[in-house]
């Protein structure tokens, strides 16, 4: 088999395509030949040596394959080989061929490519959680979405247009037009507005029930500011830590500067009528089977066409340091994909 690994902290050159023996599935186990893995900001952190869930390097990143089942380990119904699958792996996705528990594959329903099976695991569930299990949208509030154009910003879309939620977003200009197609009511260019300013006309002064925001720091502590009575802060991430692509000292130490620790304490929270969460799915391996039934659900929602996973581009394995250029040049809208 084939794998990337990310052999020491560093630029997206230090990414390395390497070979090594098949890999036999274990007790309650499925081998699958891989057929795109996704790339996840997670791995563009760990790739930085910013992550701190990653393993020591060197270590083969990815949470997420799409393919075909070909072997069955032992307790596993043999009826499983030959079917077409999606796939959450801790690590270890950015190979041609990869052993999970079946706990962690869901048939892929027909009609959806491997690519764009590959595209929902970390994507969709994050979002899932953000929207519906902890961020409890409802039919005609509003929600901000940060990073609107990304891979967690149109599924957190999808999911919260079928609730019958507005959906404010941020992205680059040169995105506003794809993003209006897919039903993003109102955009605002992060680049040459204050997201804040701009939410509060939006809105008529009233601010949003929802914000999911994965940049940190200055974000958070507007954000927080903006939200409405019974609004809700959805931390998602730190994207403000990678502003290059190597680790940067200067930018951690101003990201946690800017971080508003006093405006997060409980007696504040109270007075305010306002909520604070955070969502990391990579620590929710242990709720296995919560994730099952998200995955379900969106699954059920992808059959009838209600959700689509949006492919920005895919690149071969050996161009996997372009692939990680193109997510940091913020190049995308969509998921991006590595395919064997």
């Amino acid at each position: 088999m084939r794998q990337i690994w990310i052999t020491r902290a560093g630029r997206p050159e230090v990414l390395q395509v390497r070979e090594a023996p098949d890999p036999a599935p274990g007790a309650g186990e499925v081998r699958i030949r891989v057929e795109a893995s996704g790339i996840n900001f997670a791995d563009i952190m760990g790739r930085m040596g910013i992550y701190p869930d990653l393993p020591p390097l060197p270590v083969v990143p990815g949470y997420e394959v799409g393919g075909r089942i070909d072997a069955a380990g032992p307790g596993v119904d043999q009826s499983w080989i030959g079917r077409d699958v999606i796939a959450m792996t801790r690590f270890g996705g950015y190979a041609d061929v990869v052993c999970v528990p079946l706990k962690q594959v869901f048939p892929r329903p027909a009609g959806l490519s491997a690519l764009e099976g590959a595209a929902i695991p970390v994507n969709y569930f994050t979002a899932w959680q953000l929207v519906v299990v902890m961020g409890a949208l409802k039919a005609n509030e509003t929600v901000l979405i940060h990073s609107v154009g990304g891979g967690v910003g149109i599924a957190a879309t999808q999911i919260a247009k079928h609730i019958g939620a507005r959906v404010i977003g941020t992205a680059s200009a040169a995105k506003h037009g794809e993003m209006r197609a897919m039903g993003v009511d109102h955009l605002i260019d992060y680049r040459t507005e204050d997201f804040e300013t701009r939410t509060r006309e939006i809105t008529g002064g009233r601010g949003v029930e929802l914000i999911l925001d994965a940049v940190g720091g200055e974000s958070w502590k507007k954000g927080y500011r903006v939200l409405a009575p019974t609004g809700r802060l959805g931390m998602f991430g730190v994207s403000s830590l990678a502003s290059g692509k190597q680790r940067n000292l200067s930018s951690m130490l101003s990201m946690l500067a800017k971080t508003p620790w006093l405006q997060f304490n409980p007696l504040r929270l109270m007075n305010a009528n306002k909520g604070v969460f955070g969502v990391n799915l990579g620590h929710m391996w242990r709720e296995i089977d919560r994730l099952r039934e998200w995955g379900d659900a969106l699954l059920e929602l992808a059959a009838q066409g209600i959700i689509k996973p949006k492919v920005a581009a895919s690149f071969k394995f050996d161009d996997a340091a372009k692939a990680h250029h193109f997510v940091q040049d913020r190049r995308n809208i969509g998921k991006v994909l590595l395919v064997p």
